[in-house]
């Protein structure tokens, strides 16, 4: 099972979460390329640290939103948000060559995540942008959503990812951060859901059964007590059997 963390989310003197600790517990980095969040040092910092930590590095796609942080809707051109996902791999992946590694997946940030989770045109423009990159990267979104089945459909590996420190609703899909009880902080109990995820499954906001088959577990790094909350579910996974290693090599 992979552990993953949203990273390199500061920006000049706006400092955000504690990369270098996060990177001593995840197995896949999901760094920001400048869009919604990060800077050029920012992105060199963390691909240096996740290059020689072995951790794997993946282009965290946003809208064009510093102020917004990439968690505001943006009405965009298929065209246009193409470019600016090709735009923001190549850049990290800039970085990451520099650092001795590569990038090798692709996850959306935010409102892109979710808006093309159920959006076939800004799905199809995700993929488009990322094959035109590189057609061998992979993609890392929900299961069963638009992200999924675009790529699926242009040829583009996908890998399952399930949110420990989220809420769900029935349908599979987050649980607005506007809502409460959105963002989970108990340890322990953020812990317990991901030894659960891993097996298959979760309960969602109104106590239902959602049945999950993630390859990646995401906990994310700009949530308080992120690192305590990485730890844990490291731990508890490790408790349970669940042996730890990146989707991608």
């Amino acid at each position: 099972m992979d552990l993953n963390s949203d990273l390199g989310e500061g920006f000049g003197a706006w400092k955000m979460g504690d990369d270098e600790a996060m990177l001593d517990i995840v197995t896949s980095a999901n760094v920001a390329c400048g869009f919604h969040a990060g800077d050029p040092s920012v992105m060199r910092r963390v691909c240096e640290l996740a290059a020689g930590r072995g951790v794997a590095i993946g282009a965290h796609v946003g809208y064009h939103d510093l102020a917004g942080f990439g968690r505001r809707a943006l009405d965009i051109a298929p065209d246009e948000l193409a470019d600016e996902v090709l735009y923001q791999i190549g850049a990290l992946d800039a970085f990451a060559r520099a650092a001795g590694s590569r990038v090798t997946y692709v996850k959306p940030h935010g409102a892109l995540y979710n808006t093309a989770a159920v959006d076939v045109e800004q799905a199809a423009a995700i993929v488009d942008g990322l094959r035109r990159y590189d057609p061998a990267l992979a993609l890392l979104c929900l299961p069963d959503s638009e992200m999924q089945r675009q790529a699926e459909k242009a040829g583009v590996v996908t890998y399952a990812e399930a949110f420990a420190d989220r809420a769900y609703t029935a349908d599979g899909k987050l649980v607005s951060r506007k809502k409460p009880g959105a963002v989970l902080h108990d340890a322990e109990l953020v812990a317990k859901r991901a030894v659960d995820m891993a097996a298959g499954g979760v309960v969602t906001a109104d106590g239902t059964e959602l049945e999950l088959r993630p390859d990646s577990l995401c906990v994310h790094g700009d949530t308080p007590g992120a690192v305590e909350l990485a730890r844990r579910i490291r731990d508890g996974l490790a408790e349970a059997g669940v042996q730890l290693g990146a989707f991608t090599g």
